[in-house]
């Protein structure tokens, strides 16, 4: 058999990939997502205390929830919701974007403009870094100086994503922002858990809101969760999540249905407990994975600045097809070969979307096409094991040293 030279770590007999023939590496077979369930035994407590009560909403669990989520998170207002997307909604109708421009990447998950269409705004795509795959600062700067005309449809907000648990150039956007006026939100959908310098994410920007839905790192079946150091914006929220009706049923602005049942905080709640340590070991088993392909030429992962902490919510590869020897669409073949689930995440980018494009006017965004075209995640779970992470990196290893024969 060939040994595998050039990657360190990697003097070892490799396999041919089963794409070619070989035995794959998980015959059983390897889904991208398992979700972590918290400890049953406390959950059923919360569970038959919630049932017994007969209050299942706006009830002393979310409460709990919210003030749990705002100690670990450091801010002093937490406001759970039934999504992220409702809470990015709800956060943007009060930051008062409708008839206006919402600067944001194209490199995101759609709800991220789905919630400023929802909101009653216009979506305007920014550029990413290719490095960490998140907003450019430069280039959201432009976008909202580009968006000043005509007056009446200015951008009146800037919305960033955490894109995997990365977080954003936190100070350069904000910088941004304050130079032009405009508020500063956050899609932490993926970040519950990420630091920036050592500070949690949660407390940067106008808001941050977070998902916790089960693909996350932190779970409550489905759930949100907006993070503010904003008394009013909190409150506004809060008022929102619940119609708009402050308890007299006169509506004081059209709201939603966004509130987080008491059996989904229950969930949440119990999914906290365990939180650091999930993170810190989704950490090592990335960690694991980029010593095993370091020096392997064509694969990279999205960079983690000095002194940040990421969630690792996906261990997703960046592909250079001229190096590695195959694109993006066959390693995923090749990869299914091998039993080895992954996704395209962000493919396509948002920009380019049916949703979000008319003949002729779809903006030229060169960095996150490319970037788009080039990303391919594969299975990483709270409780995997190193072994079967690097089991994972191996495949990679083998598919690269044949990509010739694919």
């Amino acid at each position: 058999m060939a040994v595998t030279e050039g990657v360190p770590g990697l003097a070892r007999e490799a396999t041919v990939p089963a794409a070619l023939g070989g035995t794959p590496a998980f015959p059983e077979g390897l889904p991208l997502t398992r979700v972590q369930v918290p400890d049953r035994e406390e959950l059923a407590r919360r569970f038959e205390a919630i049932l017994d009560s007969g209050q299942l909403t706006n009830g002393a669990t979310v409460r709990e929830l919210e003030e749990t989520a705002a100690a670990l998170l450091d801010v002093p207002h937490v406001v759970a919701v039934s999504s992220c997307t409702s809470g990015l909604m709800l956060a943007l109708q009060a930051l008062g974007v409708a008839k206006h421009r919402v600067v944001m990447p194209s490199f995101t998950f759609s709800a991220t403009a789905h919630a400023a269409h929802w909101a009653g705004g216009e979506p305007v795509f920014a550029e990413i870094t290719p490095d960490t795959l998140t907003l450019d600062p430069a280039s959201a700067s432009a976008a909202i100086d580009a968006a000043r005309f005509p007056p009446e449809r200015q951008a009146r907000a800037l919305m960033a994503t955490h894109v995997y648990g990365t977080p954003c150039d936190v100070e350069e956007l904000q910088a941004a922002a304050d130079e032009r006026g405009v508020p500063l939100l956050y899609d932490a959908a993926h970040a519950f858990g990420s630091r920036r310098g050592g500070v949690p994410v949660g407390g940067f920007g106008a808001a941050e809101v977070f998902s916790l839905s089960p693909t996350k790192v932190v779970v409550a079946a489905e759930g949100g969760l907006v993070a503010t150091r904003d008394a009013a914006l909190a409150e506004q929220i809060r008022l929102g999540r619940g119609y708009g009706n402050p308890g007299d049923y006169d509506c004081v602005f059209p709201g939603l249905n966004a509130r987080m049942s008491e059996l989904h905080a229950a969930l949440a709640l119990v999914s906290l407990r365990t939180l650091p340590e999930r993170v810190a070991h989704r950490g090592e088993l990335a960690a694991a994975f980029a010593a095993r392909i370091a020096g392997l030429p064509g694969v990279r992962l999205p960079a983690l600045a000095e002194g940040d902490t990421s969630t690792w919510k996906d261990l997703t590869l960046i592909v250079d097809p001229s190096l590695f020897g195959c694109d993006v669409p066959k390693l995923a073949d090749a990869l299914r070969a091998e039993g080895i689930d992954s996704r395209r995440y962000f493919h396509p980018a948002v920009h380019t979307q049916k949703a979000y494009t008319r003949e002729g006017d779809a903006p030229r965004l060169p960095v996150t096409e490319e970037m788009a075209e080039r990303v391919l995640t594969v299975p990483l779970w709270s409780h995997m094991d190193e072994a079967t992470v690097l089991r994972v990196a191996d495949a990679v290893v083998r598919i690269r040293e044949h990509a010739a024969k694919l």
